[in-house]
């Protein structure tokens, strides 16, 4: 072999020993650009999933206030009407119990 196909032949090798190092260096930054924007997405839904929580909860919270609204007011409204049936039924109670103690 000539000296010059030697030459060649050690160049070829240098040139595809330094294709190699830049792929494996692009490869590299391609997998920690790739970890980078995937941990970057990550934190962006993350923080939408707790907004939307929050949003959430809040919707909740006001539909539990409003059912307790409205249980308060049926329980005030039943209680009234309780009230005034024991009302319309003292004086007849009452009778009972003048007939009971006069009448023994």
């Amino acid at each position: 072999m000539s000296l010059e196909a030697i030459q060649k032949v050690a160049d070829a090798e240098r040139e595809g020993q330094r294709r190699i190092a830049e792929a494996r260096t692009e490869a590299r930054q391609l997998v920690a650009d790739a970890k980078r924007n995937g941990e970057a997405l990550l934190k962006e839904v993350r923080a939408g999933a707790a907004e939307e929580n929050r949003k959430l909860m809040r919707e909740a919270e006001e539909r539990a206030a409003v059912k307790a609204k409205e249980i308060d007011g049926n329980a005030r409204a039943e209680g009234d009407a309780l009230r005034e049936a024991a009302k319309a039924n003292l004086n007849e109670a009452a009778d009972y119990i003048v007939r009971k103690v006069v009448g023994r």
